[in-house]
């Protein structure tokens, strides 16, 4: 397994890089314009999918905008406000006014909502209705309206025959908008008020009408998933197994008409990973997970947990069973050649996800000293130096000199992993800074455990503020800070992310960053002091790297063994050897004590020799 995971890794992007449901380039310009109360942006953009007809496209936008206005409302009241008829703020309207119903009763089974819950919600559904309709009437043409109608109807309770005349008015204006199919397939799956081989039989109706290319082809396999993911349907259901093959079969020949990275059929790459997974064709889920690219989606993988860590956690697993069913002296499946990168991921290497976009870099409320100490010398190459106070240090992955050695993924993860290590049953807390574009976090990580967590995103909508205050105080309890409302004040927003991470590093007394973290993968390498932690004898290799492309020698960390170190080795060595001697010449003594004399003694002579090799040098 350890011969061929790396290998299997080309073509995976770096966790830091995966973002789920990430938006497009034109849509997050719009969400980070809103953010700062413009709506002209996001105004531009839905006009423009409604005058060239890209209902899909229009589909997706809307949700996107309306979750972000959920918790930034002030931009779309401002575009109500100045344009009361726009059907494109209206729309975003009717969106929104589901989502806050929805907010009020959660995504928890009817039985684990509360009575207060539920009537909170079903007043919210109310208060759309006028919304929804005067949204359709803006713009007779739109199906997007009625699968918002659809949604609600779901979740009012409406009999069948309303459903029926809302799905009628959908494909009469699109007969295979993918949206309303899915929310279609909701309102007749077993949990809501059909069955599952109702879903199927609809599911499977409307792929056969579809043409290849349409990701209504795909309408199965989310079928697939609400049975055998969500229901944990058994093997001997009432939906043939055969059925679900052929559903993943359908879903795979519908994507081989998509380009690998392509955003547009990313939901449907994500159901295929979990399905095939789910079915042990780990080879195939592999190659899903490479076309997917960064762009993870928050459907199927919020139905087994966090959406981001199952989606990573499922990816290192797949790898690992491949490599696992790989002979020792076998080849791995080769991958697919990965897409060409466009302007804006290539580097001057040509690699698809440039390591300069994702950086992290730990600032470690300890001496370098103590954190070599701390560091485990079989754990990953970290690079560390002195911060400007001279009492913190700045902890990096070294990156080794030799760009094939690296593998794609070297993520920031490893380095929270790697502070996990170094801060076991230590005082001494490591926060992590990461920076990924324009979005910028944190992972506070404290006694071997991650604490708490933080992203600013310009085009994410704002976090709670429970979520927030319950950061803030995990960070204050650790850095002894009492008045926790100026951290609340830090992390509840996203506007100007480099400034409120900067914030944050002066609100926690440490030094200011370098400043060049962000601009490359490495910032530490200009720094005077900067050291290697390895383990023994692994530099060889860094070294003829360094040597072959004319670089810099790699300053390694030199350990300053305490006196009392060498006091006790060197007066136990010659004991050793003289039980050794003793043991061997003499006749009567058991063959076993020699030999464990003679092992005693060399392994105190290579702790000797390893230490006088690294000792400090002047």
């Amino acid at each position: 397994m350890a011969r061929h995971a790396s290998a299997l890794s080309v073509g995976l992007p770096p966790d830091e890089a995966v973002v789920v449901d990430a938006p497009d380039a034109p849509l997050r310009a719009a969400l980070v314009a809103a953010a700062s109360g413009d709506f002209g942006a996001a105004r531009e953009l839905l006009a423009t999918t409604r005058l060239d007809m890209q209902w899909e496209r229009r589909d997706a936008c809307v949700s996107d905008l309306a979750s972000f206005a959920l918790h930034n409302p002030g931009w779309l009241d401002a575009w109500l406000s100045a344009a009361p008829e726009d059907p494109d703020a209206m729309l975003v309207k009717a969106d929104l006014c589901i989502l806050q119903a929805w907010e009020i009763r959660s995504s928890a089974r009817a039985d684990d909502v509360s009575e207060d819950r539920f009537r909170g919600f079903f007043a919210l559904l109310e208060d759309a209705v006028p919304v929804i309709g005067t949204a359709i009437e803006l713009n007779p043409a739109d199906p997007v309206p009625w699968r918002i109608a659809l949604t609600h109807a779901r979740g009012c309770q409406a009999p069948r025959e309303i459903f029926d005349s809302y799905w009628e008015e959908a494909t009469a204006r699109s007969p295979h908008h993918f949206g309303c199919h899915a929310t279609a397939l909701q309102y007749l799956c077993d949990k809501w008020y059909g069955s599952h081989e109702e879903m199927f039989a609809f599911a499977e109706r409307a792929a056969d009408q579809a043409l290849p290319p349409s990701k209504v082809q795909s309408l199965p396999l989310q079928a697939a998933v609400e049975y055998v993911i969500v229901a944990s349907a058994v093997a001997d259901g009432p939906i043939d197994p055969a059925r679900i093959d052929a559903a993943i079969q359908r879903a795979l020949d519908m994507v081989a008409h998509y380009e690998a990275g392509d955003p547009e059929v990313a939901d449907v790459r994500n159901h295929l990973a979990l399905m095939l997974a789910n079915s042990g064709r780990w080879a195939e889920s592999l190659e899903q997970f490479r076309a997917i690219g960064v762009h993870a989606t928050r459907f199927p993988w919020a139905y087994v947990g966090d959406p981001r860590q199952e989606f990573l956690e499922y990816r290192t697993g797949v790898r690992m069973q491949v490599a696992g069913n790989t002979p020792l002296f076998g080849r791995p499946p080769r991958p697919a050649p990965l897409p060409v990168p466009g302007p804006a991921e290539a580097t001057a290497a040509g690699e698809p996800y440039p390591s300069a976009e994702h950086c992290s870099l730990a600032v470690v409320a300890a001496t370098l000293d103590t954190v070599a100490e701390a560091t485990l010398t079989s754990g990953p190459p970290l690079r560390v130096a002195t911060a400007a106070n001279g009492w913190h240090t700045l902890v990096e992955m070294a990156l080794h000199p030799d760009h094939a050695r690296r593998g794609s993924l070297h993520t920031r993860d490893r380095l929270v992993t790697a502070a996990g290590t170094f801060t076991t049953r230590e005082r001494w807390p490591a926060l992590i800074l990461h920076r990924s574009g324009d979005r910028h976090g944190f992972t506070l990580v404290h006694q071997g455990k991650r604490l708490a967590e933080h992203q600013w995103d310009p085009a994410a909508p704002v976090p709670g503020l429970d979520e927030v205050t319950a950061t803030a105080q995990a960070v204050a309890g650790v850095y002894d800070i009492a008045d926790v409302r100026p951290l609340i004040a830090l992390l509840r927003g996203s506007d100007d992310a480099p400034r409120r991470q900067a914030d944050l590093v002066a609100a926690l007394r440490m030094p200011p960053l370098p400043a060049a973290f962000g601009t490359r993968a490495e910032v530490l390498t200009e720094l005077p002091d900067a050291r290697i932690l390895t383990r023994p004898g692994a530099m060889g290799d860094w070294e003829k790297a360094t040597a072959a492309d004319g670089q810099g020698p790699h300053r390694v960390y030199t350990v300053r063994k305490p006196w009392h170190w060498w006091t006790l080795r060197l007066l136990f060595l010659p004991l050793c050897v003289m039980m050794a001697a003793w043991g061997w010449m003499s006749d009567d003594v058991m063959f076993l004590r020699p030999l464990l004399a003679t092992v005693s003694a060399l392994y105190v002579g290579s702790q000797l020799v390893g230490a006088w090799r690294r000792r400090p040098r002047r």
